[in-house]
Formats: C-alpha cells, structure tokens, sequence
C-alpha cells in the first residue's frame, strides 16, 4: 500500500494524534479500505506526519488567495506522485482540510513538534507548500504572509525562508548567491566545496534517508536542479 492509502485509514489518526490525527481520522469513516496494518513504525509515523501536514497546509494555503484553483490541486497531484487508485483519497482529504475548523497553526505547531530533531523535513515542508503556491505563476502577498508564518512556527530563520523563495520564485533579479546561501565575496575553492556540502545534504537519496517518503521524490529533484543550475549560472559569471 503507499503512503496515500495508508493515510487514509483510521490507524493514521491514531498514529499521527493532535489536529493533523483528527483530520484524517475524521475521513477514514468514509473510506472502505482502511489501513490494518500496525503503524508503531516511526519511520512510518514521519512518512505520515510529513504527507498529512503538506495535505493540511497545502489546503489551507490554496484558500489564503481567496480561491482554490485547478492549477493548484494538479500542482499538489503532480509534484507529490498521486496514482490515481489514490487521487480519490488525497482528493477527500485535501477537500476535508479546506473546510476543517482548525486553523493552520495549529498543523504548522504538530509539525514543528513532530520534527523538532529533523528541521530538514520541515524545509521540505514550506517547499512543497512553495509549489503548490506558485501554480499560478504568482505568489500573492497573502500567500507569502502564510508562508512565513510556517516558516517561522517551523524554526526557520528569514535568510532560510528567503534562500527556499529564491528556489522557487523565478524572476529577472533572481540571486544565484541566495539561491546556495553563501555570501558574494566567497572565493572559487570555498564555492565549490559549499556547493558539494549542498548537493550532498540535499540529494533525494540522502532525504529519503532522513524519511522523505518516495512519493515526494519529484520534489527533491527539482530542488537539486535549481541548486545546480545557480552554481552553474556564478561559475559562468566568474569565468571558472
């Protein structure tokens, strides 16, 4: 079963507890197939927390415009690999968060407690949330607001939040330097061996490691394309 069908299930309610288990333990009651296996795992239980909270906050996040477009749930369905045996499930859940009482503080708050050791699955997190944003091409100031305020439930200081926005909002002022975090009087040695440090940290293989579920492999590779294309863009500048 993947992780889409797993969250579906009354078991996950369970595991994932707080606003995020109430959430999908509320749903499962309209689903046939609900999980059975055990869900003690702690991998497994990441794999959940990290799914529902992109799911909860990415709903929440395609209302801060004032209206949930097509784009945005074909960004969510394509970036995050939704087969379609599963599009119904995430469909309910994503519909069930748009209209539930809780506040995304409260999703953002399970979240920055759930990975309180593992911040780079919160950094995965706000990217996801970045895409779905930007489906239109435009990232409206309400949704910039709510992007940093999960950035700052999250932990992640403003130079972060910047660096992950560079990722993402394409613009004729991108800055490369942002882009790797690292300062512009860097020398070319420094350079390549910040840029290694970062391709390391940030492979997909290395994420899943950390417990990125597969599903959101895209995700990562599009991150990684964005950090070498940057490099590449300061070496031709710098003629190295």
């Amino acid at each position: 079963m993947t992780i889409w069908g797993k969250l579906t299930g009354v078991a996950a309610g369970l595991a994932l507890g707080g606003p995020l288990g109430a959430l999908f333990g509320g749903v499962a009651g309209h689903i046939a197939d609900r999980v059975t296996e055990p869900l003690a795992d702690r991998e497994v239980r990441n794999h959940l927390a990290f799914t529902a909270g992109v799911i909860a906050l990415g709903a929440k996040l395609a209302k801060a415009d004032g209206q949930v477009t097509r784009d945005e749930i074909k960004a969510f369905r394509e970036v995050f690999k939704v087969e379609e045996g599963d599009a119904k499930h995430v469909a309910r859940l994503f519909n069930q968060a748009k209209q539930d009482v809780a506040g995304y503080d409260a999703y953002a708050d399970q979240l920055a407690q759930i990975f309180r050791d593992n911040p780079k699955m919160l950094e995965n997190v706000l990217e996801g949330l970045f895409h779905i944003a930007l489906a239109d091409q435009v990232l409206h100031p309400s949704e910039e607001r709510f992007l940093s305020d999960v950035a700052q439930r999250f932990g992640i200081e403003k130079n972060q939040f910047r660096s992950i926005k560079s990722r993402h909002v394409v613009s004729n002022d991108r800055d490369p330097y942002g882009i790797l975090e690292i300062s512009y009087d860097v020398d070319d040695e420094q350079l390549k061996k910040h840029y290694r440090a970062l391709v390391s940290e940030h492979h997909p293989d290395r994420l899943i490691a950390r417990g990125l579920p597969k599903e959101f492999i895209e995700l990562a590779n599009k991150r990684l394309a964005v950090i070498n294309a940057a490099y590449e863009e300061i070496k031709h500048e710098r003629g190295i």
